[in-house]
């Protein structure tokens, strides 16, 4: 099971949840729009101190084609997350940046709310029916991740409010540890 956590905010969180196992660590990038968007400077160093076999992640929750690619190309991660509104971000902007960006891999979804926990069983559905790999998020933690696996059977999870320290925006290393061993604990 692939597991995902957002958002490290320092080159020490990065390094810690890379040696947990996580398989991508996400960053939020961007040019400060966004609350806790990381500036480039930030995000390089964030980056760079995630160990492999760990993959670095760029979420993106702005819709700016020139700025996304101009970060890519710079931080260059493994993985594009774009997190943008749908109305903003359609889908021939995601052409556009595979087009330009060939050697990265992108992600999209759908933005709602961070944090809740939603139908898994229309979760269920959408893995059900669609040809594409689907990372489950929504209200993702340690206690629960097991059961959305069982339940919906994606590819991957993804925790970042359920992994925070208290109402902070610091991972809280112990439920990022407990987090990725439930998920890779599940057998299918």
């Amino acid at each position: 099971m692939l597991t995902q956590v957002y958002e490290v905010s320092s080159p020490p969180e990065a390094d810690a949840v890379s040696s947990l196992g996580v398989d991508h660590v996400g960053v939020l990038v961007g040019n400060g729009i966004f609350p806790r968007e990381r500036s480039m400077r930030e995000a390089t160093a964030i980056l760079s101190a995630i160990r492999t076999p760990s993959k670095s992640l760029a979420l993106f929750l702005s819709a700016d084609l020139a700025l996304i690619e101009r970060t890519a190309r710079e931080l260059r991660p493994a993985i594009i997350h774009l997190g943008a509104s749908t109305e903003l971000l359609w889908p021939k902007h995601v052409i556009d940046l595979r087009k330009a960006l060939p050697n990265v891999l992108l992600m999209r979804s759908v933005p709602v709310t961070v944090g809740v926990t939603h139908d898994w069983n229309i979760s269920r559905s959408i893995v059900e029916n669609v040809q594409t790999p689907v990372i489950l998020a929504g209200g993702l933690g340690p206690d629960n991740v097991a059961d959305a696996i069982v339940a919906v059977r994606p590819a991957g999870v993804d925790s970042k409010t359920q992994t925070d320290l208290g109402s902070t925006h610091t991972k809280d290393l112990a439920k990022v540890a407990a987090f990725n061993k439930a998920a890779k604990g599940v057998i299918c």
